[in-house]
């Protein structure tokens, strides 16, 4: 489950224009949680649009209840973990100054018109507070594919962090989000804004379904894996997502993050 870039803080990054991006296109962090400053032009509007309206269409029973499910859930993990959480904190803030809650903007869904619908996602902060200036010097040290950025040994983090993403627990804020149904338990990675920018039609699918906290890829290789084998995983689970594959996934991802194996 575990983000290998700390790319979004609150009033740094703008996502410039391009060649598919409007003349106007920027992200303000300060805006509301959902804006629509990035606009995706053409057909891939079009497309991304009618894949991230599949999510509304038919499965009534299993959307239900799978809601359901992850109000209950999250809001059982938030009460139990809210003290080791605080703890966690002051860990945090004992060894780098900064806020130890760390939010990035996450693409939610696609609006009618091509708008990338963002929402903040929590993380505990595993990195110094200036990840986002130093992230230039390092972009050509990246170690993955496609639009991610990914570096085994990111000297960007903290001791703490290090041990907080090998075991994925930078992501437990996530229960919040997931509580006020801006995540799912199971679903895809939600992607940042400038990442999916770069989606072709494939990688596009990914938002048919609601994002969530887990998911195949993060059971099967996590970090390891290439971008398109990310694609790949995020494609089948949306096949052949269930309530019973759902709650596989989540006792999976319990034993895969307890072990910390391929994730950085």
């Amino acid at each position: 489950m575990t983000e290998n870039s700390e790319e979004l803080n609150s009033g740094t990054t703008v996502v410039a224009a391009s060649a598919t991006i409007s003349d106007n296109a920027a992200i303000n962090i300060d805006g509301p949680i959902e804006y629509r400053d990035v606009v995706i032009d053409g057909r891939m509007a079009k497309y991304a649009y009618a894949c991230s309206c599949e999510r509304a269409d038919g499965r009534l029973v299993y959307r239900f209840f799978k809601r359901l499910f992850d109000i209950v859930f999250s809001a059982l993990v938030i009460a139990v973990l809210l003290i080791p959480s605080l703890l966690l904190c002051v860990a945090i803030r004992i060894e780098s100054p900064g806020s130890p809650i760390y939010i990035q903007h996450r693409v939610g869904r696609i609006g009618k018109h091509g708008e990338v619908i963002t929402f903040p996602m929590l993380k505990f902060r595993s990195m110094y507070k200036d990840a986002d200036e130093r992230l230039a010097e390092l972009k050509d040290l990246n170690e993955a594919d496609g639009p991610l950025f990914k570096m085994k040994d990111d000297p960007r983090v903290t001791k703490i962090g290090g041990f907080i993403r090998k075991h994925s627990l930078d992501e437990l804020p996530q229960f919040v989000n997931c509580f006020l149904g801006q995540l799912s338990t199971v679903g895809p990675r939600p992607g940042l804004p400038n990442e999916v920018l770069e989606y072709d039609k494939r990688a596009m699918q990914r938002l048919a379904v609601k994002p969530g906290i887990t998911g195949y890829w993060q059971v099967r290789g996590r970090s390891d894996l290439t971008f398109d084998e990310m694609i790949d995983l995020d494609l089948l689970y949306i096949k052949e997502r269930s309530f019973k594959n759902d709650l596989w996934l989540i006792t999976r991802t319990i034993k895969v993050v307890i072990g910390g194996s391929g994730a950085y």
